[in-house]
């Protein structure tokens, strides 16, 4: 176990990243050093209002704590009380452009401990893809790069966090999908560390190669009124997600986290409405028939 290696590859991947993103969009990321009281601090690089991004942000933080939150030892108990080491890159993207899809990445380390035992610890991750206008090329593009991150660590792993992407990233209440999905893991160790840190190394290295070609080739396409107003609709699904299931977002504020990095990845104008169905034959009501269905995408 290494945790120096780690936090290295997770700082030069958010800079990556932002310097990408800041590539397309033509505005730069304001970059925010914090500390946290308790133990830790990190860097949060946000853009809003950019030329693409109505909202984007790229969080790394490294936190200590002296109790494992409920929500990372909820699927091991027997790790309850323990202090713990967590570090991550998460980041979502939120384009102005309803047929540029919202995403998703993220990719963390935790150590529990505690004195007289052996730390015991895990890597978690994933990408996921929402569209609001769905295009059957962007989804096979961006799960095809997902399997491209897993093929080099065995045959089975691709169809085992992409099932599990669909059942994290899935509303219960609403019956639905968040989106096309993508690929997740959580509470990985098998294999032994090396194993283990160059899939995650994997997944994030080929984070831009699966979504900066989806944005740049739907970024200018025309859209008017309607296609945003559908869009403010579908965020709000987005949103309660976010608040209701993620895991991140229920560690980071159980940790006492920064709310400001945490909550950035909630998208800056969202709508509700009662009980709204898309017209039948729709563009909008194809999301939900054709998209929003868990399919094998390739």
């Amino acid at each position: 176990m290494d945790t120096a290696r780690v936090k290295t590859f997770l700082t030069e991947l958010q800079e990556l990243i932002v310097e990408r993103i800041e590539q397309i969009d033509g505005k730069a990321f304001k970059r925010d050093s914090w500390d946290r009281t308790e133990g830790g601090g990190g860097m949060s690089c946000v853009m809003e209002e950019g030329n693409v991004l109505e909202r984007g942000g790229v969080n790394f933080s490294h936190v200590f704590g002296t109790q494992l939150p409920p929500s990372a030892s909820a699927s091991r108990p027997e790790l309850a009380g323990r202090g713990f080491e967590a570090m991550g890159v998460s980041l979502v993207f939120h384009p102005r452009n309803p047929y540029a899809p919202t995403v998703h990445m993220n990719v963390r380390f935790f150590v529990a401990q505690k004195p007289g035992a052996e730390p015991v610890w895990w890597f978690g991750g994933g990408m996921d893809l929402t569209p609001y206008y769905g295009f059957a090329e962007d989804a096979v593009h961006f799960h095809s790069m997902c399997r491209n991150a897993l093929v080099p660590f065995g045959a089975d792993y691709h169809a085992k966090y992409k099932k599990w992407c669909d059942e994290y990233f899935y509303l219960k209440h609403r019956q639905e999908p968040r989106g096309v999905g993508g690929i997740f893991f959580d509470d990985l160790n098998a294999g032994g560390f090396e194993h283990c840190f160059n899939l995650v190394e994997s997944v994030g290295d080929h984070f831009l190669s699966a979504y900066a070609p989806i944005l740049e080739r739907r970024l200018d396409t025309p859209y008017g009124e309607r296609e945003r107003d559908f869009q403010a609709y579908r965020r709000g699904r987005y949103v309660e997600f976010n608040l209701v299931y993620d895991r991140g977002t229920i560690f980071g504020l159980q940790s006492g986290g920064r709310t400001e990095s945490i909550l950035m990845s909630l998208p800056p104008i969202v709508k509700w409405r009662y009980d709204w169905k898309p017209e039948p034959g729709s563009p909008e009501a194809a999301l939900y028939s054709d998209f929003l269905i868990g399919k094998d995408w390739i």
